[in-house]
């Protein structure tokens, strides 16, 4: 498996799959997809992020924990900045947690790499997506990712207007690097 120096890759499936979604992966630049997209928001900052690619019973677990819904779903994503790192109409982005600050913050120093958090991907789920849409699980995957890095820097697709904006960021970064739905 090839290194990524902005992604910590976890594959949790059975060896058959895990092989497959190797070597799908082996064929592009997942490194890429995430700088993309960073760079069409502004993000321009050296990061890292964790991916995990699991199984419908993996996520649906994460998703019944985290949301409260006992069923898996293709993408989640848990950012672990405190507020949005892009600037947007505030519709498009989620909003801080009104949470008490604690007495100390971590402070990530500007020159050092900054972990903007996790994605979860179930890899059934991605394929039975690709299939239902009429693309291959490789469009599909590197479409979630960069839905997942959006995430992360702070856009939220829970208004009609975040999940526009998302869409066509997604849609523009795989079209750069040649990918067609």
């Amino acid at each position: 498996m090839q290194e990524h120096p902005e992604i910590e890759l976890y594959i949790n499936l059975d060896d058959q799959q895990k092989a497959l979604v190797e070597q799908m992966l082996a064929t592009v630049d997942i490194d890429d997809v995430v700088l993309r997209t960073l760079h069409a928001v502004g993000v321009n900052r050296p990061v890292m992020l964790t991916l995990l690619l699991t199984d419908d019973e993996g996520i649906r677990e994460m998703n019944q924990q985290y949301r409260q819904q006992d069923k898996p779903t293709d993408v989640l994503s848990f950012p672990l900045l405190e507020q949005p790192l892009v600037s947007a109409p505030a519709e498009q982005l989620w909003q801080p947690q009104e949470t008490p600050q604690p007495s100390v913050q971590f402070v990530t120093p500007p020159d050092m790499v900054l972990n903007l958090g996790d994605i979860v991907m179930s890899w059934p789920t991605l394929q039975r997506q690709a299939q239902e849409l009429g693309h291959s699980p490789l469009y599909e995957l590197l479409y979630l990712l960069a839905h997942g890095v959006l995430h992360l820097v702070g856009y939220d697709d829970h208004t009609e207007a975040g999940y526009q904006t998302m869409v066509s960021i997604q849609q523009q970064v795989l079209a750069s690097i040649g990918q067609k739905a």
